[in-house]
């Protein structure tokens, strides 16, 4: 195994429908990805979409903004230590370790961004429709294009997002590196496939089958290791890494909000993360912060800290492993804060993930998305196939308050039965929480504009 050829592949700067980027010492093509995410209007509904506690009326708590923003930070650190290693053992020419951290923080910035409203309850939401409707019954899909809607994920939309519905006009939307694509692709399949794909990365999917060809593009341009040939691969190593950001912060970070939001006790939130920071809490700074709040964020950066260092060190310890495609875990879950961490992650599952008002504004979200999809379905749905048929004046309507990128030639619903769904839950899912519960009010005439 030539480790620096692997890595040199890995590290492709290909652009998705763009070719090679120019090399630039002031700013790579890899930081030039991140400034591309953080100017894009999906990025920014983040700010108004539900991390844990749905339209929190509280400006401290996280939304999948904010989570984002922490993510890539974490994400450029943990990048860094482990490129700094790697180029050392493998002589790495003309790479640097801050382009590994500017692909891991870049993806990472990026990783929620398909995330639709009201969190990972929305992702269920939007399945849940699809399957009751009964709409699929009515259209010759393909079994995949079918698992599409009824496995729904958030993963995929994110990566259709920045490789198709941003910069619409564009081969390959953002037209990001393939790195950092390969690198945000944690679940690197389709919703369908002809067998069980065991490991970490099989559990979910990634792209959705209009965009499978832009996914094998990034695919063979990093060199993944083929599982079903030209249908599914192994993850890119650095999707490891952003796994471990993404994760950290979620878990860490949420016990914090809900200690400040009374969830969950100081006291309790203090003994957690204690137990994570381990030895790496010293010196006595603890014992001289008095505000519980202060005592919080202090353990959650030692924490923080030490789950980085450990992720490094698995990730290094297996490098060869996930090389060949021969590792698919959590890093975490191979490291010393397995066990501290699977406790801090018992207590968000049993006092933080359901508390009442999470779970009552979550129910209420499969109200509102499975509404809004019934109206936008039934618009687009209504003459489809019907040559010359007339649209009544409220489908016309409704058409008209879907945006132009969501429909097809002329401002009319696209004649592909499976393209036409997929643009309606675009547009849905693209919507922040409150735009949400905005529009629904408005269609279900329960609040007339004034």
């Amino acid at each position: 195994m030539d480790h620096r050829q692997i890595w040199q592949q890995l590290l492709s700067a290909e652009r998705l429908g763009a070719g090679k980027a120019p090399r630039s010492r002031e700013r790579t093509a890899f930081q030039q990805d991140y400034d591309r995410i953080v100017f894009t209007s999906a990025f920014r509904r983040l700010k108004d979409k539900t991390q844990v506690f749905p339209l929190s009326k509280s400006d401290y708590v996280r939304t999948r903004l904010t989570h984002s923003l922490e993510a890539s930070c974490v994400g450029r650190s943990l990048g860094a230590v482990v490129g700094r290693e790697i180029i050392a053992r493998h002589q790495l020419p003309e790479v640097e370790s801050g382009d590994f951290g500017a692909i891991v923080a870049a993806a990472c910035l990026a990783h929620d961004i398909g995330n639709p409203p009201f969190g990972h309850a929305g992702e269920d939401a939007i399945r849940e429709w699809f399957r009751n409707s009964g709409l699929l019954d009515r259209h010759p899909l393909t079994p995949a294009q079918r698992a599409d809607f009824e496995r729904y994920e958030g993963n995929a939309q994110g990566f259709r997002i920045v490789s198709r519905l941003q910069s619409p006009a564009n081969p390959g939307g953002l037209q990001l590196t393939s790195a950092v694509l390969a690198t945000f692709t944690k679940y690197p399949r389709p919703s369908a496939v002809d067998r069980e794909l065991p490991g970490k990365s099989g559990k979910k999917f990634g792209f959705f089958q209009q965009d499978a060809a832009h996914f094998a593009r990034v695919a063979e341009a990093t060199g993944l290791i083929e599982r079903i040939p030209g249908t599914a691969w192994r993850r890119h190593p650095l999707a490891f890494l952003v796994e471990v950001a993404d994760d950290t912060c979620y878990l860490i970070v949420d016990m914090e909000d809900a200690a400040r939001l009374g969830f969950l006790s100081y006291k309790d939130a203090e003994c957690l993360l204690g137990d994570l920071a381990g030895t790496s809490v010293s010196g006595g700074r603890l014992e001289r912060l008095h505000d519980p709040k202060e005592r919080l964020e202090y353990l959650r950066a030692k924490a923080i800290g030490r789950l980085l260092e450990s992720a490094a060190a698995v990730f290094l310890e297996n490098e060869d492993a996930i090389l060949a495609g021969d590792f698919d875990d959590e890093l975490l879950a191979q490291s010393p804060v397995a066990i501290p961490l699977q406790a801090v992650l018992q207590v968000a599952k049993e006092t933080i993930y359901t508390a009442r008002p999470a779970l009552e504004i979550e129910t209420a979200g499969f109200e509102v998305l499975g509404a809004l999809l019934e109206l936008f379905t039934q618009a687009v749905e209504a003459r489809a196939g019907v040559p010359g048929a007339r649209f009544t004046t409220r489908e016309r309507m409704l058409l008209q308050l879907l945006p132009s990128q969501f429909l097809g030639h002329g401002g009319e619903p696209d004649p592909d039965p499976y393209i036409r769904l997929l643009q309606v839950a675009d547009f849905v899912a693209g919507m922040t929480d409150s735009y949400a519960v905005d529009m629904y009010r408005k269609l279900k005439g329960f609040d007339l504009p004034t």
